[in-house]
Parts: structure tokens; sequence; C-alpha cells
């Protein structure tokens, strides 16, 4: 076979493994993990690749998305023609012995960028030490080098950090640096590394020295830290360290309520608080009147002197903290004394003078813990007060008096709960999480186990639940909505499996065809010959006279098969935990049994590879069903939830039909509308919410707050005062999520302790009724899909908005059934001419162009003037001041940080990794505020700072340029993204949102020969870094005028693996030698 049939044969190969295409940018890299080597279209006679991809027509098929990128799809002939029908008999298999043809994954599902598959605020493994190394020292000997390169360099012992951050020391790896040399050299691979011998010290020695570190630090430091302040405080290396939590006299140890914290805090202990009796009783209450009296940090200090916080950056400038500043969170091992008379102020007339802070009731503190349990995500302070109030009234009156105390000082619910303050420098915005052991899980029903008790089987290890978001699955089987039977499909799992079932199958045809098992017993593990190139794991459930009946436990289906295809399972088939596995999906709990609902998801998920989000992970996950198969996603939970709609409560809609009674309920920003008719539906609904609010009154306990939201779940929300059935559809972090009003069209933002559970009694019948909004499109007015002028929208909305009688006319019902129609005011339909969209038509402020006029185009930056630093000038431009420039680590030093953006080595953004949670709080902040706005006209002029709608999310952008039809180019400050939004998504950002420094870092690689980077390697690069948490090694600063014009060059360490350290630089000079090569 000739090179070119070779490649081509290759091509078509990794081509027909994606149904969906492959972009361009990517080709390379499938390729090559296939093949192990290029693409060499340079030796075919072409200049590009594309040029090669071009000349293979019956090969490749050449095709641009919707977001302008080219893709490749395998091309069609009577050579392939056979696969293709093979693959379309496999979709129709409903169960399978073999994995192989079922490995593959789903695309992931689009989500919020705050669902990272990764934790924010741990410290990441720092790399080996490497200091200023060139592309000569680089290791050529793989293309992923197996080992850490340490290279030798002078580094003079003055040198000193500039500050401290909250992560490991920059791959010091054991060694102090003295005045002379440090010789070392590369270490090879599977070489272990050489370490100076450990000073042995005695273990006494070790505590006071420990005891004396803490001493520095005590508002606590994190356990992952000490060994780098032990090494810098004493320069000896600290190898007890995983004994500090057994040391209970020197330090506390604690790990913090969060979730989402995986590292542990220490403390020093708590010298013994002084004797009650030394202190007269009545000393706080009786001062002489020229006394001085404390100020409210002193009084803080002396009453709290077992309560330590953090304190913000804000506080302490010219001494930056030691202590770990990631969760800022408060210690809880406070504990007040109770005061008989805490109660004994009205909470109607305040006292002439503030009363001393005094402790919540016992009682108080359990209604609080009671709420906390049903946030694992925690729940922000200031929804305190309203939450008392609602469930809990009769504690409300107390709780009142303390709220204004409790809310400017937290640390009273020390004893009661976990304080995290996400934001230093804003202490009036605190988390609250329930203590670990505080939190008391009900558990939901388990369906019966897949694999039967028996005491002879040997030990089998349990199945891992991945960690990661989102999740690739095959659903083997369906008996009810609580009990899914699946398998998980990647690596250690479908990929696993299949390695498994081939050396079975190996085994079994060989020397272990003799091992039948003549005697079999129920509940024994057994391997089962189901089919002539099939030998899978399985268990006796059943023996008849000629034939067993079995369980295969890792496909999730039962088989009849011959007494003498029943074999003996050896031990070595059974370190591979089982595959088979259940789960419930979320919100189905109340129909799991229901058969409209079990032939939805049979007609949708069985025999199928989707995608699974996991809502709750105990023994029986909780989950979401995603089909990604498609352009849009389909959630599959959601859907079987609408089957169980009754349509004949629907208005049904006929053209050219005229309705009465309309009430208008929205109006979108692209003039589209949603309208409720009256209905057998709407009358049913109403009576069900009266029902519902009355019984709210009533009997509203606190069981019913939303404590796991998930996407497609419907509850129920307030709008204006009364409770509304909603749909959440977009979460943004633990807090803040998106939903919308199902009966009236109106979508809306909201924290999550403002949403409710629908009363049991109401579920089934609500859930019954159809969503009452429609929507519809005005005639005329619509034919482009653009977004209207805000004069329109704003006209359209006075006009219409919930005006009753409104009338329709129904001019066409297109494929995705959005209702075209003619809107009256009035009761009556009248001459076209007097119809709202008419008259709308008619208004000055519907050309569009006259609107466009107002956004001011400003060709060149704004300059400052003489004296000016560019801050100033910016600020003076827009009113506003910038937030300060972001604090990083001087040249040499490390940070662990998140790749956002990748183009190529020359050009990618970073993210601090430890901040990441600030900027998940920000644009939480920012999406309630600016979602409840209305929209305002802005000039809009270049190189301002403005905030900007872009994907649901709120970012603070940068416009880089204005266009004529009414579109603006800007730069996200955060993540290092251009985008090209309308007009309209434009607002000022306001000072609250310019506090936290903008996020984006610019970057290029160090390391490398900074040039023109080909398509090929910039792929390479994106593929090993971009959304990846790395470690970074500063190799020069590139200060610019403006934040965003600080440019940084770094070395990028992939730390992810616990024996080897993978270079970024190292393969990128090996991946460019190779190009050369091949040219």
């Amino acid at each position: 076979m000739s090179d070119v049939e070779l490649v081509k044969k290759m091509l078509r190969a990794v081509l027909q493994s994606s149904k969906h295409g492959v972009a361009m940018t990517r080709l390379q890299g499938d390729y090559r993990a296939l093949t192990g080597e290029i693409i060499p279209y340079r030796q075919f006679g072409h200049g590009s690749l594309e040029s090669f991809l071009h000349s293979l027509p019956g090969v490749v098929r050449l095709e641009r998305s919707s977001a302008g990128e080219v893709m490749c799809f395998a091309g069609v002939c009577e050579e392939t023609a056979h696969i293709a029908q093979l693959v379309a008999r496999q979709k129709n298999v409903k169960k399978s012995g073999c994995s192989k043809l079922l490995n593959f994954q789903m695309r992931a599902k689009s989500s919020s960028l705050f669902s990272h598959n990764v934790k924010p605020r741990m410290s990441l493994r720092q790399p080996g030490h490497m200091t200023h190394p060139s592309r000569s020292s680089a290791s050529k000997s793989s293309f992923y080098p197996n080992q850490r390169q340490i290279y030798s360099t002078d580094l003079p012992s003055s040198r000193v950090p500039t500050r401290q951050l909250n992560r490991k020391s920059p791959g010091l790896e054991g060694k102090t640096f003295a005045t002379s040399k440090v010789n070392t050299g590369i270490k090879t691979s599977g070489t272990p590394a050489q370490q100076k011998p450990v000073n042995s010290a005695d273990v006494e020695v070790v505590q006071g020295r420990v005891k004396q570190l803490l001493q520095k630090y005590c508002s606590g430091v994190w356990l992952s830290k000490i060994p780098q302040l032990y090494r810098i405080m004493f320069q000896e290396e600290l190898h007890m360290h995983k004994e500090l939590a057994t040391w209970t006299h020197i330090c506390t140890v604690e790990k913090p309520g969060s979730n989402n914290i995986v590292d542990r805090l220490v403390y020093p202990v708590l010298e013994p608080a002084p004797k009650p009796s030394t202190v007269p009783a009545v000393a706080p209450f009786k001062q002489s009147p020229n006394a001085k009296q404390p100020t409210p940090a002193q009084q803080t200090t002396r009453i709290l002197r077992t309560l330590a916080i953090n304190i913000p950056p804000s506080a302490q400038k010219s001494k930056p903290p030691l202590s770990p500043t990631s969760p800022n969170s408060t210690k809880l091992d406070f504990s007040f004394p109770e005061t008989p008379n805490a109660h004994s102020h009205s909470p109607i007339t305040p006292p002439s003078t503030p009363p001393s802070h005094q402790p919540l009731t016992p009682e108080i503190k359990q209604k609080l813990r009671q709420l906390l349990s049903k946030y694992s995500q925690g729940l922000w302070a200031h929804a305190l007060p309203q939450l008392f109030q609602e469930f809990f009234f009769f504690f409300f009156f107390f709780f009142f008096f303390f709220s204004a105390n409790v809310l400017e000082d937290l640390s009273l619910l020390a004893d009661a709960c976990m304080v995290e303050y996400p934001m230093p420098d804003n202490r009036k915005r605190a988390i609250l999480y329930a203590l670990p052991c505080q939190v008391q899980t009900q558990p939901r029903p388990r369906p019966p186990p897949l694999v039967l008790p028996y005491t002879g089987n040997p030990h089998v290890p349990p199945l891992i639940i991945p960690t990661t978001d989102f999740l690739s699955v095959l659903v083997m089987e369906v008996s009810s909505t609580d009990n899914i039977v699946l398998r998980f499909v990647g690596e250690g799992y479908s990929k696993a499996l299949e390695v498994l079932e081939e050396a079975m199958l190996q085994f079994y045809n060989t020397v272990g065809a003799g091992l039948c098992l003549l005697s079999p017993k129920i509940g024994q593990l057994v391997a089962a010959a189901i089919e002539d190139d099939a030998v899978l794991r399985a268990q006796v459930h059943l023996i008849l006279e000629d034939t067993v009946k079995v369980y295969c436990v890792d496909h999730g289906f039962f088989e009849v098969v011959s007494r003498k295809k029943i074999l003996q399972l050896r031990d070595q088939f059974l370190t591979l935990p089982f595959q088979a596995t259940t789960c419930q999906l979320a919100g189905l709990e109340p129909f799991s049994t229901d058969g409209v609902v079990l032939k939805t998801l049979e007609s949708l998920a069985v025999g199928r590879t989707l995608l699974v989000e996991i809502v709750e992970r105990e023994d029986t996950p909780a989950i979401v069903l995603y089909d990604t198969s498609e352009n849009e996603d389909v959630n599959v939970n959601a859907v079987c939830l609408k089957a169980l709609q009754d349509k004949s409560m629907e208005n049904p809609l006929q053209v050219n039909s005229v309705y009465t009674n309309v009430c208008v309920t929205n109006v979108c920003s692209d003039g589209s509308i949603y309208c409720q008719l009256p209905s057998r539906g709407q009358a049913k609904l109403k009576d069900i919410m009266d029902k519902i609010e009355a019984h709210f009154i009533s009997q509203l306990t606190w069981e019913l707050l939303v404590s796991k939201p998930f996407c497609g779940k419907v509850c129920l929300a307030k709008y204006k005062g009364k409770w509304a059935r909603a749909e959440i559809i977009n979460l943004h972090g633990s807090q803040v999520l998106d939903i919308l009003f199902l009966d009236l069209g109106l979508p809306a933002s909201l924290e999550v302790s403002e949403l409710r559970e629908i009363p049991p009694i109401f579920l089934k019948e609500l859930i019954t009724i159809p969503p009452q909004a429609i929507k519809c499109i005005l005639e005329e007015l619509n034919a482009d899909g653009s977004v209207w002028p805000p004069e329109a929208v704003l006209w359209l909305r006075e006009t219409v908005l919930n005006k009753v009688p409104s009338c329709m006319k129904i001019v066409k019902l297109d494929e995705t059934r959005t209702v075209h129609i003619y809107l009256f005011t009035g009761n009556g339909a009248q001459d076209l001419q007097s119809s709202v969209n008419r008259q709308l038509a008619s208004c000055p402020f519907w050309q569009r162009d006259i609107h466009f006029s107002k956004i001011t185009r400003v060709s060149e930056p704004i300059l400052p003037e003489a004296g000016d630093s560019p801050y100033t000038a910016l600020a003076l431009s827009n009113g506003l001041t910038l937030p300060p420039q972001l604090d990083l680590p001087g040249v040499g030093q490390n940070m662990d940080v998140f790749v956002s953006v990748a183009c190529h080595p020359g050009h990618f953004v970073l993210q601090l990794w430890q901040d990441l949670y600030k900027l998940v709080v920000l644009m939480g902040e920012m999406i309630l505020f600016y979602n409840k706005q209305e929209v305002t006209q802005i000039n809009i002029q270049k190189n301002n700072v403005y905030a900007a709608k872009i994907d649901n999310n709120w970012h603070r952008v940068l416009v880089k340029g204005v266009l004529t039809n009414g579109l603006v180019s800007v730069y996200e400050l955060d993540y290092g993204k251009y985008e090209l939004i309308n007009y309209s998504q434009l607002q000022p950002l306001i000072d609250e949102f310019r506090q936290l420094p903008f996020q984006g870092i610019s970057a290029q690689l160090a390391g490398v020969n900074q040039g023109f980077w080909v398509e090929e390697a910039s792929m390479v690069f994106r593929n090993h870094v971009e959304k990846k948490p790395l470690v970074a090694q500063i190799e020069s600063f590139e200060e610019g005028d403006w934040p965003w014009e600080r440019k940084i060059s770094v070395y990028l360490v992939d730390t992810t693996h616990e024996d080897n350290d993978i270079w970024i630089h190292n393969i990128m000079v090996e991946f460019l030698d190779e190009i050369n090569r091949a040219a």
C-alpha cells in the first residue's frame, strides 16, 4: 500500500469515529493519537493541511460550522458503505455482550462557566525546581518526558520571595540555598531523585518548633503549607507533618464544612481562659464615665478570645497575611456562656446604650441547623432573617432582636455553623455551611441490589463513581425511574472492561476451556459463555434442569444459558469492579412507576449512550440524563416530566382564528411576546395555586426548601408576591440560578434560598397542567429575529404588558409551534391597520439606524493628560475607578493557574487557580443585579469598561470596537475571550463590581522561540493546556499602560501525575522538531 493510501485509510478511521465531525484544529491531534505521526501533507506537495484535505473528496468532506470553524466529516464511498450499515444495526441492539462497540463518549453538555471539573482553592502539586531553563537544556528523550528537569544555576542566598502565596513552595524539593553554587544534574527516567539525608530531630524539638511557627499564624494556616513555612523558618525539612493531627496538645487540625474546601486548617492550641472569679461580673457594664471606651475591634478581641478570624488584606495592607486567605473562614471552636437575661430587652424599644453581643438561644441555633441541613452548598447569611420569618415565625420574634448583631458579627453563630467569607474585602457577604457532624441526610429508598449476597464469593472491589461533573453512560435496563441500570463509559470503566473480556475470551478458549462448573449454586459468581465470541462475568440466579439463569454483572441483563457454558470464574478476573450499577432520575421520584414516564424513558435512553450529571452522590446516585447527540441538548428528565401533561387542558390553536381575553405576560428583547389564553388548564392552575398559597400560610415547613437544584427541576418561586411555577434552566455556581416562570414565559435570576418545593399533595395535579404561556411573534416585525431597539421594547411593554383584555389573530404556526399573530388592544379584532404591529411599525424609533447613531465610536484610545496615570484617565472617562492591579508573585516563583484561553504558545490567558471562587461569587452577584434591571441606553465608547451579557452570564468587558450594524467587539477581562455581541447587551459596570482585580492574565510560553505558530502546533498546545489547572513559573514581566496590557512569560507544568512533571515547553520543542524533520 502506498503512503498516500495509508494516510487516507488512517484519516478515514479518525473521521468515522465521530459522526458530528472533527474540527480541523483538532484533526492533527486525533490522527497522531491513532498513528503516532502527524499528517505529512507537505510530503504530498501541499502547502497546508486544508489544501491536502480538499484533494481527498472521497475521504473527507469539509463544512463550516455556525461558529465559523472548519469541520471535517468522513466522506461516503462504496468502500465504507458496509461500515455505515453495521453502525446502523448496532443502534438497534438493546443489550450487548461486548463493550468494544460502545466505547465512545458523548459531547460534553454546554454548561455554565462555573462548572469546572476541578476544585478551586486547593493547591496543586508543585513541580521539580527549575530556574531560567533554556531550549538547549530541554530533554529530548521522549515526547512526554518521564523525569523532572533540574538545572544548575547560581542562586544567591539573599533572594527572598516578595510575598507569600497560598500554595506550596515553588518546587524546592527539600533543598536549601546557600551562597555557593547548587550543582545538580538531570534526573533520568526511572531513576529516583537523590535527596539530602534527613536530619533526625527529636519529636519534642519538632513539636516545639511547630508550636513556635503557629504562634505567628494564630489565624490558622493550611496543613499543606506548614512544611514550606517550617523549611523557611528553620532551614530543615518537616517529615512529620502527617502526624500533626495527633498532636492535640500542640495544635488543632480542622477540616472546614464546605464541600469544596479540600485542605485542612491548623490552629495553635488556645491558652486557658482566665478564671471568671478574677474579673467582676459587672465589669463590662459598670465603667467610669471618664474611662476610655474600647473600640469595636478591641471589644471583639477581648470578648472572642477563642475565635480565630482571617483578617482581610484591606485591614493589613502593610503586611500581607501568611495565613490562608482562600476560605477566609471563621474557626468553629468558639462557645459562649448562656446568659439568663438574654431576651430581657424589648425588641421594639432599643436600649440607650448598645448591648454587648449576647449568644443566641439553643432553640434558635437548632432551627439554624435545620435550615443549613437543607443547603449542602451553603446559604448566604443575609437570607437568614427572611427564612426565619417564613418557617419559624415563633422564633423570628426573638431572632429579630439579635439579627442586627448576628449579621454584623457572625461569630455569634460560630458554634452552630461554618462561616465563610468568599470575598476577603467584603465582610458583609458571608456563606454559612452546616457543620460536618450536623449534616444528617435522609436516605432515599434504595432499589434491590443487582448482585445477591453470597458468602462463598471472593471479594470484588466496589465501583467508584467518577468525580467529574458530566459522565458518559450506557443505559442498559429501566424497570422504574428509581432503578435504572447503566454503566460508565471511558478510561477505567468500559475500556477496562473491554480489555478484561478479551482476556477472558482468550483464556476460556484455550487453557480454561475445561473449567466447567458442574454444580453451580445460587449466588455464585461464574463465567458464562453467552455467545461464541463472548465470555462474561455473571452470577447464578436460578438453576433449572439443563439451563441456568444468570445475571451479567457488567451489562445489567439476565440470560438463560446451558449448564455446559457455565465456567469457573478465576480470581484474576475479579480485580475490576462490576460495571453495572443502579441510579435514580432526579425529580421523578413520585412518578417512578408511571407507564407514560417509563415508555418515554425507554424510547429516549435504553440502549443509548447519554451524558449524566450526578445531583446526589449516595449509594444510589440521583442523576440527570442528557442526550447531546443533536445540536440542542435534550434533558431526558424534563422530557419524561412533560410527558405527564394533559394536552386537553391547552387551548387549541388554529390559523386565522381570533382569540379574546388574551393576557400578555412578557415582552422579550427580540420583540417576541408570551400570552395566556383562556383554557381549562388556566382555570385549574388558578385553583391549585390559591390552595398552595393557603397551604404555605398555615403549614409551610423547612422541609420544602429546595436543597438540590438541577436543570429541569420544577418548583415554586415568588412573582409579584405570589407563588408561581418555575423551571430551573441554568445554574451559576452553588448560590445563583436562572429560572423560567412556566405560566408567564418570564425568565428570572434568583438565589437558591428563594425556591420552594411543590407540596406533595399538589404535585401530581400541578405537573399535569401544561405551561400556560404561549410564545408569539408579531407578524411583519420579526422577520430577521434580531434584537429590537430598547425604545421599541419599552413602548411595547407599556402598551400591552398585563393589559387585559387584549385580542390576537393567528396568521401562521411554524414548525417549532411558535405562533405568528396580529395583536390588538381591547377585546375585538379590528382592521389590521389598527393592530399593535402596524402602530409600532409606524413609530419613528423603529428605524434602527436612528438608535445606532447614539453609539459613540472612538477610533483611538483615550490618552491621559500630562501627569495623569493611565488608570486615572480611564476612570475620568466614565466617572468610575478601575480595579487594583492583580497581585502576582515575583520572577522565578510559582503560582497555581487555570488556562481559560489558549490560542498558541505566544498568547494564552491564565487565571489564578485559588481565586477562581471569587470570580464565581462576583459573576453570581452581577447576574442577580443586571437581570433585574431594565435595559438602559448608554453611549458606548471604545476602550471603556462595561458589563456585558454573554451566553446568559454577565462579564466585565473592554469595548474593542463598534460596528455599523449594531454589533460590538468586546474583550472579556476575566477570561481573555473576544466576543461579538449586540450593543443592547452592554450595561454600565457599577462601582461594586470594580473591586475585584481583573482575573485574566495574558501570557506567553517561555523556553521556546516565539514567532509564527503553525496550526498543528497551536492545536497541540491547546490540547495540553486549555481548560486545565497547571503550575506556572514566572520567567519575566512586560508591564503595560492598562491592566489588560500586562503580559507575562511563564513556564507551564502539568503536575496532575504523581510521579511525573510534564513541562509544556519541552513538548512544544519536540513537536516543532518533528514538524521540521517531516518537512
